[in-house]
């Protein structure tokens, strides 16, 4: 039995990005934007990227769009032992699948409101997929 956890909030969001990046089914459409190489976690948090939505036939993965000025669904932070996805896109949607999976969820009360999913360890990225196919799904009926 292992023992030893991912338990390292730049190494999570990094598992992270490269899933969104490199799942061409379930996520397409989804991509990363803003990285921040250098990003250090903070006990607040700190941003390590925005997850926006492709703008349609963009070779060059340029999100922005003249009929969305703003295409960011989600944006993850880093804290020293986790990463934080706020959504900003359908927050309920993403809140009954961040539940579903197991995942650690929680309102901001901010205006729009925003949904916070926590992914407290390495094997917990896999489950946050759900979550941002959620994000994905809604975004596509708007």
């Amino acid at each position: 039995m292992v023992t030893d956890r991912l338990a390292d909030g730049v190494r999570i969001a990094q598992l992270l990005a490269s899933e969104v990046t490199g799942n061409e089914s379930r996520l397409r459409g989804l991509t990363v934007a803003d990285a921040d190489p250098e990003v250090k976690p903070t006990a607040d948090g700190a941003l390590a990227y925005r997850i926006v939505r492709e703008r349609d036939g963009s070779p060059d993965g340029d999100a922005s769009t003249e009929t969305d000025p703003d295409p960011t669904v989600a944006e993850v932070y880093v804290q020293p032992d986790r990463a934080r996805i706020e959504a900003v896109a359908a927050p309920d949607a993403v809140a009954d699948a961040a539940r579903e999976v197991d995942l650690r969820v929680r309102p901001k009360a901010v205006r729009p409101p925003r949904t916070l999913v926590f992914v407290e360890d390495g094997a917990g990225v896999k489950r946050a997929l759900a979550v941002l196919e959620a994000v994905r799904s809604e975004s596509d009926d708007r």
